[in-house]
């Protein structure tokens, strides 16, 4: 039977060999077909862009965020909204048409460059379009290990972006790499080296976006995050996009309405200035892949700022909000480009005519162990690790998801020596985070640094102990690396920590469908990339 689409870029993906006939996400083939050719025109655009820099032509900004959106969109559970997916492709090869003309030289340009089509055939499938019109299994898991890097890269450059920081190089990047992922004269090793330098605009990426959250909201501080709920009407934010946040803050004030955090936002509590919101209320629930329960019983409006939706149920579907790159049909979406305020006065109305949360569970969390406050307190962990009471640091950042196999985080937290501390960043964390591990001489044994991007934190901190303790190899550091990951992002944090020299990391549930047997071994044996497998094995291995 001929497949309807083909996916494998999340690590739920069917059978972990790819979706064929409905993504494990809730994408349908029809949105798949349209995501896939959507990348494909933004190839195109990519090739285009990329000549006219080599002769010296100036590209707009509007044109880098174009790409890098479009890029974002297709992110696992980001938008599944196919018709505004087709306008992303209708705007992309019109502006690819207008930017060809300005080229000197158009011999040789690719099929994706001078792809035509009317929209009502935008959801059949395209000849040489989607992840295995690549025949050679290398080639192709290179390229779309790539790909999946780059999307990541996108993210962390958007968020920088609204919060007016930018890094042209990095787009130039993007653009150069997405021209290369047609250009079939290119041998495995050249991919590898894309891969690699993929890595190093991730380091990039994430040290733009850092410098931006927290010269825009302050560094963040070591904070106490109410579970519970107050008696107000709220509004639920997730995703990870703070400006949005910051937007629907000043357009709450005085209204009475509470605003709560979800999944990936919780960081936001660490920030100074949402601390001085007096109707920042808490974080509600736990990881994004059990929102279809705690969005229900949440009661109010939930806005929906980047990746991380689940389709939604119709008892809340109403109340769903999407902005930037997310997307779902039926839901309200609120528009805004790049340095416009949005306009969040529906969601807020609404908000106003809804029961208070349902409380879901109690107590608090604490969490605010970015790489600033980290290093703040580098004398006081440096002691610790010389006199024994520390003896190593876990690091467990990444993503969370759903499959059972995920419960192996949960017990390798709690199996670990009570002198181990756990480093984390990502949604990951929901797996551990409310286990009360307590803490070694009042250092709490979990470290949250925030969302998956604040990874780079995790990083600088490793690199600020290297110093500290004059090594000369940062895997010379009693750090253990054992990382869940998800989605594309995760794959921009390894790809990243690989470039700043980490070898031995532990990568799980499952390693990627998409590295074929042959790149998998590269990594295998150039940097020590190994799975999971048991808790009790594992604790071995790490441990004795």
């Amino acid at each position: 039977m001929e497949e309807k689409m083909f996916c494998w870029q999340c690590q739920e993906t069917a059978r972990n060999t790819g979706c064929t006939i409905k993504g494990v996400c809730g994408k349908n083939d029809t949105v798949a077909r349209i995501q896939d050719l959507l990348i494909y025109a933004t190839k195109g655009l990519s090739e285009v862009t990329t000549r006219l820099r080599n002769q010296g032509e100036k590209i707009t900004k509007e044109t880098n965020r174009l790409i890098t959106l479009n890029l974002f969109i297709t992110i696992t559970n980001a938008n599944f909204d196919g018709e505004a997916i087709k306008d992303r492709i209708e705007k992309t090869c019109a502006l690819r048409d207008e930017l060809i003309k300005k080229l000197k030289d158009k011999t040789g340009l690719s099929k994706a460059a001078l792809f035509q089509d009317k929209r009502e055939n935008f959801e059949i499938f395209h000849e040489g379009v989607g992840v295995l019109a690549t025949k050679d299994e290398d080639i192709r898991s290179l390229r779309e290990l790539v790909i999946y890097g780059i999307k990541g890269i996108s993210a962390y450059a958007k968020h920088a972006d609204v919060l007016k920081n930018n890094n042209e190089e990095i787009d130039i990047f993007i653009q150069r790499a997405l021209a290369k992922t047609l250009d079939d004269s290119l041998t495995v090793d050249q991919l590898v080296n894309l891969t690699l330098e993929t890595g190093k605009y991730g380091v990039e990426a994430m040290a733009l976006l850092d410098k931006a959250n927290t010269e825009t909201y302050g560094n963040p501080v070591i904070t106490t995050v109410d579970l519970g709920v107050r008696n107000n009407p709220g509004i639920l934010v997730s995703g990870h996009d703070l400006r949005d946040l910051e937007m629907l803050f000043e357009q709450t004030k005085g209204t009475g309405i509470d605003i709560y955090t979800h999944s990936e936002m919780l960081p936001a509590h660490y920030y100074p200035k949402f601390q001085k919101y007096d109707n920042f209320a808490g974080n509600y629930g736990n990881a994004w892949w059990k929102q279809k329960e705690e969005f229900e019983s949440f009661n109010g409006p939930i806005l929906m700022t980047t990746n991380c939706i689940v389709p939604p149920k119709d008892s809340y579907k109403d109340k769903i909000f999407t902005t930037g790159s997310a997307g779902y049909p039926g839901c309200k979406h609120i528009p805004g480009e790049v340095g416009e305020i949005k306009d969040f006065s529906e969601i807020i109305e609404m908000a106003k005519h809804c029961k208070a949360p349902k409380e879901i569970e109690t107590g608090t969390i604490v969490g605010g162990f970015a790489h600033n406050q980290v290093i703040a307190l580098a004398d006081k962990v440096v002691a610790a690790v010389k006199s024994g009471a520390i003896k190593k640091f876990v690091v467990m950042a990444g993503c969370d998801g759903r499959q059972k196999g995920r419960d192996y985080y949960s017990e390798f937290a709690k199996a670990l020596p009570k002198d181990t501390i756990i480093l984390t960043a990502g949604c990951a964390k929901y797996r551990y985070n409310k286990l009360d591990l307590g803490d070694i001489g009042g250092i709490p044994r979990v470290l949250d640094a925030g969302q998956c991007n604040d990874s780079y934190s995790l990083a600088v901190i490793a690199l600020k102990l290297k110093e500290v303790f004059g090594l000369e190899d940062i895997n010379e550091l009693p750090i253990i690396y054992n990382i869940a990951w998800y989605e594309q992002k995760a794959v921009i944090v390894l790809l990243a920590l690989l470039y700043l020299g980490v070898k031995n990391i532990h990568l799980g549930p499952t390693l990627p469908a998409f590295l074929s047997p042959n790149v998998a071994k590269v990594l295998v044996d150039t940097f020590g990339i190994a799975g999971i497998g048991t808790v009790e094995d594992d604790i071995k291995l790490f441990f004795e």
